[in-house]
């Protein structure tokens, strides 16, 4: 851990001396004025005694001060700019493996400041981005036809068991068969009516790889060919019965949670999004900003609202009932109606009878009554 501005004499001194390598790693207030500011701040310079530090802007506004005009400390402009090169320094060599060492010598910030801010600001840490770039250019490489040694080469794995460890969940397959673009694999599917209109469920030997609604069966399962391009596709309706009498159950409201065996691979920030989704209470809402906040990473809302979007199997994870922080809908991959009717439908039932052991019992209020 960084030793750094820990102690009160060196961040009066880094005050002091206006150190901007300071920024981000304390703020200091002051009681005369009642504002806080950034080390760097060029407002004039405070007596001692009237200085307090702390750690965080909200630590500064929950002791009463209010951020200065001038140096804005409750904004991010010199930290995107920091942040912006050390994402330059990671992408201009995928082969690269900077250490968090390297990359805080390449942008002059101290390696503990550096990993607390790349992640504030990014929602995963460098390491996790360099992870994703090398998947990026992988998935180029093996798209292109690349044999899987030379794609892995030159993504920046530079062995093939560094390579299968790490990108199996990244790519959702193995690389071979992700180049192959799904062929060798098997996904068996179904479709069927429900008070949401049609919905496609399809599973692998693993589990559901897919749920997915919509108005119109074949293009659903148009869709799910794109998905799986040369992968080979089996209706079965009486092997994804059982799933999808879980789902109808859901709808009509005999269930509010499934027991669903799934195989979905993504990032490890997308799969960390996945399970606090899930970990929502049936009934209940929650914001992109809330969500973010419970990952430690206040300011990756942007990234929670693409890692909903991405969501391949709507309802096992429940995605719609995550809202804007003003309360509106905002976008659901299975159209606004969908997520308006599930969560009024959801409400109603939470409000008229306690959940019990994930089943409602008794009278029941289903989607036709809320769509």
């Amino acid at each position: 851990m960084d030793t750094a501005y820990q102690t009160d004499t060196e961040r009066w001194d880094a005050v002091t001396h206006r150190d901007a390598q300071a920024d981000g790693a304390f703020f200091y207030a002051v009681a005369t004025t009642g504002v806080f500011c950034r080390p760097s701040c060029a407002s004039r310079m405070p007596r001692r005694e009237n200085v307090a530090f702390y750690g965080t802007a909200d630590e500064a506004r929950a002791a009463g001060f209010r951020p200065c005009k001038r140096c804005r400390p409750d904004g991010l402009p010199r930290e995107l700019a920091i942040v912006e090169r050390a994402c330059a320094a990671l992408d201009a060599d995928p082969q690269a493996r900077l250490t968090l060492a390297q990359l805080s010598e390449a942008v002059h910030l101290s390696p503990f400041h550096l990993q607390r801010l790349f992640k504030r600001v990014v929602g995963v840490s460098p390491r996790e981005y360099q992870a994703a770039r090398r998947g990026a250019a992988l998935r180029d490489a093996l798209q292109r036809g690349e044999a899987v040694t030379r794609a892995a080469l030159d993504a920046g794995f530079n062995s093939p068991s560094r390579l299968y460890d790490s990108v199996a969940g990244e790519l959702g397959m193995t690389p071979s068969v992700y180049r192959k673009q799904g062929a060798g694999l098997r996904v068996y599917y179904a479709s069927a009516a429900t008070t949401l209109g049609q919905v496609l469920v399809a599973a692998t030997e693993r589990g559901i790889c897919r749920i997915a609604f919509g108005d119109d069966a074949a293009e659903l399962v148009q869709a799910m060919r794109q998905a799986f391009l040369k992968a080979e596709l089996v209706e079965a309706p009486a092997r994804i019965a059982p799933f999808i009498d879980q789902i109808d159950a859901y709808l009509h409201g005999r269930r509010e949670t499934f027991d669903l065996p799934l195989d979905i691979s993504t990032t490890a920030f997308r799969q960390r999004v996945w399970d606090a989704l899930r970990r929502i209470p049936y009934g209940e809402t929650r914001s992109y900003t809330q969500i973010a906040e419970l990952l430690g990473v206040p300011r990756a809302v942007r990234a929670v609202a693409s890692a909903c979007a991405s969501n391949p199997v709507a309802l096992a994870i429940p995605c719609h009932r995550v809202l804007q922080k003003g309360g509106s809908l905002a976008g659901y991959r299975w159209g606004l109606a969908r997520k308006a009717a599930l969560l009024d439908a959801e409400a109603r039932r939470a409000a008229i009878e306690p959940a019990s052991g994930g089943v409602l019992s008794g009278a029941h209020h289903d989607l036709d009554d809320a769509a």
